[in-house]
């Protein structure tokens, strides 16, 4: 099966990118990973090779490995990143990746943990999904309620299907569920008129939701993801969740490691950390497990000093920890 990778970036999520890539081609994937960004790109790609067979403008294709090609793709769009997920992958679908049995988005925060043939078959089940940590949010859960009533507006109707809360980190689905992503994108356009644009998230690094909007407890205060979930109860088919361990937020089996909130494991002073009394996650210690290769983000020196680190701050949180 033919499958085509995306994701979003800019700034400092570059290293992010790198360390996905590489937990792809170790876990079996090659083929094509989408890459959309803002901005320069990072000191990694130098070598990328403008690419006018992509038919985008600016793209730029980089090999990191045999059978595994990274293309960048300038994005130009006021909307937040976290909000342009389902705008990207049918763009992709309508072009470069269009001849794409199967397509899946990630965060540029999640490095992948599982053989790749589990995702392929994963996506064959209905619409792949991750559980989020806020899960569950049951039938008549204010925000569900607050859902079905804004949508309505918009002659959307939404159905409960099961009180599962999805993370917005991850979608996969093949394309005989295209369907789905128009659904999400629609009831995105939707939400803006509620939220005041799709340049709003409640992200950092964005143009602020309102007081009230980014209260947990309202309908939008995770702008895409609230959107996602309604678009589960807005599709007439199948979505296939897997539970919180599948993106490593409690332990069990993982598909991929998700690292939420800042700082980010690039940016994580481990040992101040560490005598804060959070000693090395799951998910710091899996990205600096993929940093090592077709990508090279730092130098061996580097690289034998961050796994002493992280080795000894593993050591000293069994005995100083936050409770």
């Amino acid at each position: 099966m033919k499958t085509a990778i995306c994701t979003l970036y800019e700034g400092h999520y570059h290293y992010g990118v790198a360390a996905l890539s590489n937990s792809l081609y170790k876990n079996g994937f090659r083929g094509s990973v989408y890459v959309g960004y803002r901005g320069e790109l990072p000191f990694w790609a130098a070598n990328a090779k403008e690419d006018s067979g992509l038919s985008w403008n600016g793209a730029r294709t980089l090999e990191i490995g045999e059978g595994l090609k990274l293309h960048f793709l300038p994005l130009i769009t006021d909307y937040h990143f976290t909000n342009y997920k389902p705008d990207f992958m049918l763009e992709l679908w309508d072009g470069p990746a269009k001849d794409a049995q199967s397509m899946f988005y990630f965060d540029p925060d999640i490095v992948v943990c599982a053989p790749w043939k589990v995702f392929e078959s994963w996506a064959g089940s209905g619409i792949a999904l991750c559980e989020d940590v806020n899960s569950p949010l049951h039938k008549n859960h204010p925000k569900r309620i607050a859902w079905r009533n804004y949508f309505s507006q918009y002659s959307i109707a939404l159905t409960y299907k099961e009180s599962a809360y999805v993370n917005g980190g991850f979608v996969g689905l093949e394309k005989e569920e295209i369907g789905f992503l128009h659904m999400w994108k629609q009831i995105q356009e939707a939400m803006a008129v509620r939220i005041g644009g799709l340049n709003r998230s409640a992200l950092t690094n964005s143009k602020a939701l309102s007081e009230e909007d980014k209260s947990d407890f309202a309908p939008f205060s995770k702008t895409d993801q609230d959107a996602l979930n309604a678009t589960v109860e807005a599709w007439s088919k199948d979505a296939s969740i897997m539970g919180q361990e599948a993106m490593a937020f409690k332990s069990g089996a993982r598909m991929m490691s998700h690292a939420l909130g800042i700082p980010k494991p690039w940016d994580n002073n481990i040992i101040l950390s560490t005598l804060k009394g959070y000693s090395p996650s799951v998910t710091l210690k899996d990205y600096w497990k993929c940093v090592n290769g077709p990508i090279y983000l730092h130098s061996k020196r580097k690289m034998r000093f961050k796994v002493f680190e992280i080795q000894i701050c593993a050591f000293i949180g069994r005995f100083y920890r936050r409770r």
